[in-house]
């Protein structure tokens, strides 16, 4: 059985060495051949957290906790936190900050730890800040269409809270089940519907937050038309927690969904995949629009025992959702398919009759990643354009059939956005550390073949720790020096989860 939010595998750049890494941040390490953290600091910190105005219950320091709540879901970072505390108040959060700022520690922010990019990562004797104790719904307003909720909020939560009003959250992705609504927003969280919905950015109508100053901001107040100079609120999103913290959220909810329909299709080239795509968005209303390799569905039909979706064995599969809320519209996206299999485009496919059906089709394309686990796979996140898609993936194709002529990589993505996923798998008996040292060798052409396409090292999974180095692939230095001066007004003492970005 599918479990939503199982992810797997390490990032393509977990594994930093110190000396892409500045200041006293400079000292982390990786779990293999790890210098211990200053243990002096840590006493310190233990110390001074007798003066941190929370409740005993708000704050633990025994090892099972700051392993677990240490990290996110990479693996290889040596987990070095000092201490874990609860805050459950707006008002928690802002004693915390002034106590940080006064005894001069960092803290490190936390939610459902589902990230890839180590930004939740605690290697330098931090404290880390958990708000899975603020997970209230606060206040739906029916009028607006808005929620009002706590970052410790699960997507899934949400979602259902929407369905229980008849309408819709649409940012989808596997971690629904897991993630929380503040950390989605301080990734700007994407996932399987932005062709159609756009990202988390698109529904956060306002935000209070708490800077690294210690001040309560209200960024918005969910105004439609708010033409008063910057809207801090973008600046929040999207941050990974470096300017400050997320305590409370009111998010847009949509209208329920149109009856959908879930297609298969098989294409023999890759050139297909982008025409397949243009000629449905042209001529439906897509909700989404996915694509896998064989090799992937081989290892979902081996790792799940699902059947195949048809006989017609092909290099690639897309999972394609549009809206037929009536008997016309299904005609019409019916003829979009028959015109792409005379085209030659699609040679075969297949619509789902039930929704039992259509949660099976996506099963193909959602369980990749849980059944490429076993393999530790090493993974990219990237993304173009749209309309520089067929370009980059012939560009990437060959960088990768060229560095790895041997090794199984497996393709998939959110093709109508533009963002790929590229796994290559660990080759049996090959420890770990060697595999990632070879895969490294690789990255810079990799984002190479990124940066002629002027698009971005990070589609989703965000720069935390892993893509730090590698941000000038994607950024300007101008801009990443303007993020700096931007930090350090939000963030003076520069204790707001520091390292990490840039």
């Amino acid at each position: 059985m599918h479990l939503p939010g199982a992810r797997f595998g390490f990032g393509p750049s977990e594994f930093m060495d110190s000396s892409h890494q500045d200041g006293a941040y400079a000292q982390f390490i990786l779990s293999f051949g790890s210098e211990p953290c200053d243990s002096l600091a840590m006493q310190t910190t233990t110390q001074a957290l007798a003066t941190l105005p929370l409740k005993p219950a708000q704050i633990k320091t025994d090892p099972d906790s700051l392993k677990y709540y240490g990290k996110d879901w990479t693996t290889y970072f040596d987990i070095k936190a000092s201490a874990i505390v609860f805050p459950e108040t707006t008002e928690d959060v802002v004693q915390i900050v002034q106590w940080a700022r006064k005894n001069k520690i960092a803290l490190i922010p936390s939610g459902g730890r589902t990230g890839l990019s180590g930004a939740a990562c605690a290697l330098n004797g931090e404290v880390v800040v958990s708000f899975e104790r603020m997970n209230r719904v606060l206040q739906f307003n029916e009028t607006d269409s808005t929620v009002e909720i706590e970052p410790g909020v699960i997507t899934e939560t949400l979602q259902e809270f929407a369905k229980s009003k008849n309408l819709y959250y649409p940012v989808d992705f596997a971690a629904r089940g897991s993630s929380q609504m503040g950390g989605n927003i301080a990734t700007n969280a994407g996932g399987i519907k932005v062709v159609r919905y756009g990202l988390t950015r698109d529904w956060v109508t306002s935000l209070e937050v708490v800077t690294g100053a210690g001040e309560v901001l209200h960024l918005n107040n969910s105004l439609v038309k708010n033409a008063t100079g910057l809207d801090l609120r973008h600046l929040f999103i999207g941050s990974e927690g470096i300017l400050g913290f997320i305590t409370k959220a009111t998010m847009k909810l949509a209208a329920a969904p149109p009856p959908l329909k879930v297609f298969i299709f098989a294409l023999d080239q890759l050139s297909s995949v982008m025409k397949v795509f243009s000629e449905f968005k042209l001529n439906c209303h897509l909700q989404a629009y996915e694509m896998f390799s064989e090799k992937a569905l081989k290892h979902v039909l081996h790792g799940t025992g699902l059947a195949r979706p048809f006989e017609t064995v092909t290099d690639f599969y897309v999972v394609c959702e549009v809206e037929a809320p009536t008997e016309a519209s299904e005609e019409k996206v019916m003829s979009v398919f028959e015109n792409c299999l005379e085209k030659g485009w699609v040679t075969d496919g297949v619509m789902s009759q039930s929704d039992v059906q259509a949660k099976n089709f996506w099963r193909y394309r959602e369980d990749i990643s849980e059944s490429l686990s076993t393999y530790s796979p090493y993974k990219n996140d990237v993304s173009v354009s749209i309309s520089k898609v067929p370009d980059f993936m012939t560009d990437l194709d060959l960088v990768l059939t060229t560095a790895y002529p041997t090794w199984e990589v497996v393709w998939f993505g959110h093709i109508g956005d533009g963002n790929l996923h590229i796994n290559i798998l660990r080759p049996e008996g090959m420890k770990k550390e060697d595999f990632v040292q070879e895969c490294r060798k690789v990255d810079e052409l990799v984002f190479k073949a990124v940066q002629k396409q002027q698009g971005s090292i990070s589609a989703e999974h965000g720069v935390g720790l892993t893509k730090k180095s590698f941000l000038t692939y994607t950024r300007s230095q101008s801009e990443i020096d303007l993020m700096k001066g931007i930090k350090k007004v939000f963030d003076p003492d520069l204790i707001m989860n520091p390292g990490k970005v840039i």
